[in-house]
């Protein structure tokens, strides 16, 4: 028999959320509706408010529990050891008077303190934060940004606006980051908005993947860039051997972060 809702609040409805996320791992916009006998705006709006709390991850049509692997990410400091080496070692790929994309996350964030001994270089980013840290620079490196729709969940710009101001440049080299390796296939994100990662890839003469060993091997629903869009690989030691020959096995250089 379906339990009545109607009579709960809004946090107690989100509570039960929760409750049914954790012991079904996913649900849909239209269960939950039938579930808690409320409108589709509503839950749209619970489902808003719980992946802006960190609580889920919003899918086409519904949500899905946030992994245990990203809630325990997010309690670390907000630049690793392993970011700042991996941000280390892709720095020295980067010549001056070079044009870079820097796309948003965490890991590519911390490549930005490093940049502050080349001179000349044009920097596009869809983020505000990564934004906002080159304005800091004292070498004042030419800033540019795509535009766009905000999109919450990556906290950066998306959509035919960003790609549209991509694709009037073409650069050097892109630093981008990613949630899971896919051994076989690439580079996998929870996040649905794949466009634009792939028209960065697209403009840009070099594609370096910059992503910690634990996150070699996880497998997330959506592809984003497969091998042969990719140039090189910037990690840390954890690295295994096995998963660096079939990395190299694709084509794609594999750089040790010391």
């Amino acid at each position: 028999m379906k339990r009545n809702f109607r009579a709960r609040n809004t946090q107690q409805r989100r509570h039960a959320i929760m409750q049914l996320l954790q012991q079904q791992g996913e649900a849909s916009v239209e269960h939950l509706v039938q579930q808690f006998e409320t409108s589709e705006v509503t839950i749209r709006k619970d489902l808003g408010a719980l992946e802006a709390s960190g609580f889920l991850l919003r899918r086409y049509g519904g949500a899905v529990l946030m992994p245990q692997e990203f809630i325990e990410e997010s309690c670390e400091e907000n630049i690793s050891k392993q970011k700042l080496s991996i941000a280390k070692a892709a720095a020295e790929l980067i010549r001056d008077h070079n044009r870079i994309i820097i796309d948003s996350g965490s890991t590519t964030a911390a490549l930005i303190k490093q940049l502050n001994r080349k001179q000349g270089l044009v920097v596009m980013t869809n983020s505000l934060s990564v934004a906002t840290e080159l304005r800091l620079l004292e070498n004042e490196p030419t800033l540019l940004m795509t535009g766009g729709t905000w999109d919450t969940r990556s906290e950066s710009f998306q959509g035919k606006v960003a790609e549209q101001v991509l694709r009037s440049y073409d650069f050097d080299q892109l630093f981008i980051g990613a949630d899971g390796i896919d051994l076989e296939r690439g580079t996998t994100t929870f996040n649905e908005l794949l466009g634009l990662s792939r028209v960065m890839a697209e403009v840009s003469r070099e594609v370096i993947v910059m992503v910690e060993s634990q996150k070699i091997g996880r497998k997330m629903p959506n592809l984003e860039l497969v091998w042969g869009q990719i140039d090189l690989l910037v990690t840390d030691k954890g690295l295994s051997a096995e998963a660096k020959s079939l990395i190299e096995a694709q084509g794609v250089e594999v750089l040790i972060a010391a």
